[in-house]
């Protein structure tokens, strides 16, 4: 995108082709990447150290040989304060990645740069905290992606014995479905120094509150006799124990529910062709009249 510089953040274990490949697949998409983070663990296991040094290789003097162009290269430890993770054993592991790794992309994001995520090497944990975070990170112009490798070139290229992919060898990146929460709420991107679960908390609860307001919304455009008829609904009451309840018939009860379910698609700015039941009503409007 034109205006943005761009960064290749990649996961990493002790495979640097990895890295390499998804900067291949991007530069011949067309992107623009000025830069390249590296993100892994065991600073001092011998993989990642030969798969560094094969990266430090590729981009001698932030110029990126293989496409003939300059892209800086860094790499990120994952630390728990001072002391650097060798792995993730247990929960307090997984917080500390997850904080390292917001700390990293709240910088990034904060200096301007567009990022594609990759989420193809190193421990899968790291990839799932990483993608955790992007969805509070992210804006809509930021890119998740997966490395699709064919097993056989998988097994060729294994600890960066091929570090560039040719056009028949089967590599692709597979962008991944992501929504970016905190494009959405942006006061969840101020929650720098909570832990996921407080973040996870105070997302759930802006959700809600957004749900809510639709509810009002809802409610506001009804009649009396529609709201009696909402509540019962999500109350869990079938159309006949609503009818009964209100003495009236059931294809009363059913004109009712159309009415409030047209309503609600609006809205909820759903599609058409999505089919809407009382069951939605139960789900949307349970905890709305309970509360």
């Amino acid at each position: 995108m034109k205006g943005f510089r761009s960064v290749l953040l990649s996961t990493m274990g002790g495979q640097a082709q990895v890295v390499t490949f998804a900067l291949d697949a991007l530069l011949a998409q067309g992107e623009e990447i000025e830069q390249v983070v590296v993100l892994h663990l065991s600073p001092e296991d011998e993989r990642v150290q030969r798969a560094l040094v094969q990266l430090w290789q590729e981009f001698a003097n932030d110029f990126y040989a293989h496409a003939h162009r300059f892209c800086r290269f860094r790499h990120v430890v994952v630390r728990d304060g001072e002391r650097p993770l060798l792995d993730i054993r247990q929960e307090a592991d997984a917080v500390a990645t997850w904080q390292a790794v917001h700390e990293l992309m709240a910088g990034l994001k904060s200096q301007g740069w567009r990022m594609h995520l990759c989420l193809a090497g190193g421990r899968r944990m790291i990839g799932l905290l990483a993608l955790s975070v992007a969805t509070l990170i992210f804006d809509h112009y930021d890119r998740v992606w997966h490395m699709y490798t064919p097993r056989e070139f998988l097994a060729r290229a294994r600890d960066g014995a091929i570090l560039h992919a040719g056009p028949d060898d089967g590599v692709r990146l597979i962008q991944v479905p992501m929504v970016p929460w905190g494009a959405y709420f942006p006061a969840l991107r101020a929650l720098a120094q909570a832990t996921p679960a407080q973040v996870i908390a105070a997302q759930t609860r802006w959700l809600d509150q957004a749900e809510q307001a639709r509810c009002e919304a809802v409610v506001e455009q009804l009649t009396p006799r529609q709201r009696e008829v909402l509540q019962a609904l999500a109350a869990g009451c079938s159309l006949q124990e609503v009818a009964e309840r209100l003495c009236v018939t059931v294809k009363t009860v059913h004109a009712h529910k159309t009415v409030i379910l047209g309503v609600c698609r609006n809205v909820w700015e759903l599609p058409d062709d999505q089919r809407l039941s009382y069951y939605f009503l139960r789900e949307k409007f349970g905890r709305y009249f309970g509360e």
